[in-house]
């Protein structure tokens, strides 16, 4: 049986737009015909979000043979998202947020490489998603995270929060 290529990281760059379009428009086309049909409609995420990401040096790439497979951005806290929760996060500290993860469908392990990178800068994770993205919430758990209750978009629209510490995997 053939192995799958490693999985790299790299920061994503500004001539890496149009790389980026492509995997979050496949990424949306999964998620339509999965029963997600809501999540980052429309032009989301919008170029100039993606290109201030990118200059912050937040936004990344996952390769696979040298081909991008998946994107995601790891921020550090504060996110003002998070202030409020319907629920109760473990703990207040530091932590980092894993925002726009998503994958073209070409290779396998997007998620858990992108966890394991964020993880490895040293503080607990802490991401959101849409009540209707299953196969996130799947892949949360999967990954060793809790679920942590509501909170809320700056457009007052509803998201699952979850939260993994240092020490799960």
């Amino acid at each position: 049986m053939p192995t799958e290529p490693a999985l790299t990281i790299r920061p994503a760059l500004p001539g890496d737009l149009p790389t980026l379009r492509k995997i979050f428009d496949a990424a949306k086309q999964f998620m339509h015909t999965h029963g997600n049909p809501y999540q980052w409609d429309g032009p989301y995420p919008e170029d100039a979000l993606l290109l201030d990401q990118i200059a912050r040096g937040v936004c990344y790439l996952v390769e696979a043979a040298g081909k991008a497979v998946g994107t995601f951005c790891c921020l550090p806290s504060p996110d003002p998202t998070y202030a409020e929760i319907d629920g109760a996060w473990p703990e207040d500290g530091p932590y980092f947020v894993v925002h726009r993860l998503a994958s073209d469908g070409r290779a396998r392990g997007v998620a858990a490489a992108c966890f394991a990178f964020c993880a490895a800068r040293g503080l607990p994770l802490r991401i959101d998603t849409h009540r209707d993205n299953k196969i996130m919430q799947t892949l949360l758990a999967k990954n060793g995270f809790q679920y942590c209750g509501v909170i809320r978009l700056t457009n007052g629209e509803p998201r699952l929060a979850y939260y993994r510490g240092q020490s799960e995997k």
